[in-house]
């Protein structure tokens, strides 16, 4: 042991006279690797313009590293408990790194390919609102599979709403709180999704239904869950293969919530046993992926450490969690869909960034559209990207039936200035993996789409788009004023293939 002494004496010697020679934007990046990749993907300072970075998203990140905030580069120590805490020197290293790399504005989401203003697929048909004039805020909206009557529910009100066959609305179920997410399964049978609060708060007040929008008032409504932490989804399986059936949550939550799974019990209540305690699950897929007889969850989480993560079931009442795809904080992930895209027998992923409403509004070159093939053992590869501003859903199916699957998106935040056009693209793939983006221009006009559902509205054998109109606020982009209809709450798109 004697003779090492020198060598590590000489090794420590050699790391410090090297970091003293760093220049601080050498150490800015190294320690913003160390701590903050320590919690997510590191962020390159060029993913955000530097008035974004100074005043925004570093003033927010701070306290999670042990430092106070009194304003822009102003910063005291601070430590706490939860906190990785941090050195102020440290700090104001990591943020110079930033503060000088940064650009100072971001170009916005533009694609090579224009947007073709020639789609054609589809009537416009719009809901009879007489009676329902109020200020759109729709946060769902959903055809059941079963009858092709669409459903929706606003913010306002908080009410779920039918909308029949000669788009004539009927209240059909008053809510606690808006409903994000409507399943189906059976023509009588959904389970509802209501988040509580639609602001980024840590209030557990968001419930899981099971409706039967059909039924007598007093059968109308089954509770399973409440207190849940803003939920934004949930599926029905039977995870432990009991006979009886589950409950799969995402509860988004803000600075806290998590991945659940509500499971009965034989007395028919239901426990809430956690997959992954950590905010930010936004959308998950169930299937047997493994193959092995079980239920397993494919989720999305979209806040702090980005990704999607495979959850395989252990058969012993857990899960087994694998990450697939992984995204920088800043992301702004939105949605997936598990979908064979190429036909060759594994399931792809198309997925959606475009999250626009946290500490970063800008609109950001990254957001948009993208595919993943699967390449085998769970490993999925981009084959395909293209940029739309502030992105926010993404749906494969075969529109213009010609055998292969096209891809509908709408975007929020979309340049709305600029290119407002891309708050709908209609993606016709013409051949393997190529896609050509389609607009209807009729559409600008009609509403800014929050939400979008696909199903077979008039039972005529192919894919109509129902889109849901939340009409004012959370606008990014300075002067600009609403210049569609505040009032509809949805516009149907009645495909003409059949």
């Amino acid at each position: 042991m004697k003779t090492l002494r020198p060598f590590i004496f000489i090794i420590a010697s050699i790391t410090i006279y090297s970091s003293c020679s760093l220049s601080k934007q050498e150490k800015g990046k190294l320690l913003a690797e160390k701590y903050c990749g320590s919690c997510h993907l590191a962020v390159s300072p060029t993913m955000l313009d530097r008035v974004t970075w100074t005043q925004h998203v570093l003033p927010a990140m701070a306290p999670k590293l042990g430092i106070g905030v009194w304003h822009e580069n102003e910063y005291f120590p601070k430590p706490t408990k939860e906190a990785a805490n941090i050195s102020i020197e440290d700090w104001k290293n990591i943020v110079a790194y930033y503060q000088e790399l940064a650009p100072d504005s971001l170009a916005p989401a533009k694609a090579s390919l224009p947007l073709a203003e020639d789609l054609q697929l589809f009537d416009v048909l719009r809901p009879d609102t007489a009676g329902h004039t109020q200020t759109a805020t729709t946060t769902m909206v959903s055809i059941n599979p079963f009858t092709g009557d669409v459903y929706s529910s606003s913010e306002y009100g908080a009410t779920l709403y039918k909308w029949d066959g000669q788009k004539k609305v009927s209240p059909a179920i008053k809510l606690q709180s808006t409903a994000v997410d409507m399943n189906w399964r059976a023509a009588d049978t959904a389970l509802l999704t209501c988040i509580g609060n639609m602001r980024a708060v840590d209030a557990p007040t968001g419930v899981l239904w099971e409706v039967h929008p059909g039924e007598a008032e007093s059968r109308q409504v089954k509770t399973i869950g409440m207190g849940l932490p803003r939920p934004v989804q949930s599926i029905a399986a039977d995870f432990n293969k009991d006979g009886r059936m589950d409950y799969l949550v995402c509860g988004f939550g803000h600075n806290y919530g998590g991945l659940y799974v509500l499971q009965q019990t034989p007395e028919e209540e239901y426990t809430k046993q956690p997959v992954w305690e950590v905010p930010g699950a936004i959308h998950t897929v169930v299937d047997d992926f493994d193959k092995d007889g079980w239920p397993d969850i494919m989720a999305l989480f979209a806040y702090g450490d980005e990704g999607i993560w495979l959850f395989r079931n252990d058969h012993k009442g857990g899960f087994k969690q694998q990450q697939l795809l992984r995204f920088p904080p800043v992301q702004g992930s939105t949605g997936f869909q598990v979908v064979d895209m190429n036909k060759d027998g594994l399931p792809d992923i198309l997925y959606t960034s475009g999250d626009n409403g946290d500490y970063s509004m800008e609109l950001k070159p990254f957001h948009g559209v993208y595919l993943y093939l699967n390449k085998g053992d769970f490993r999925f590869e981009q084959a395909w990207f293209y940029p739309v501003n502030g992105c926010t859903k993404a749906i494969a199916a075969d529109f213009d039936q010609d055998g292969d699957l096209d891809i509908a998106s709408i975007a929020f935040f979309a340049d709305l200035k600029h290119r407002p056009a891309e708050k709908f693209v209609l993606f016709s793939q013409e051949k393997p993996i190529q896609f050509i983006p389609h607009v209807m221009p009729a559409l600008t006009g009609a509403g800014r789409w929050i939400c979008m559902d696909v199903g077979d509205y008039d039972r005529d054998g192919d894919a109509d788009i129902v889109l849901g109109n939340y009409s004012k606020g959370f606008i990014i982009q300075d002067d600009f004023k609403p210049d569609w209809d505040v009032n509809i709450p949805f516009i149907m798109l009645r495909n003409k293939t059949k």
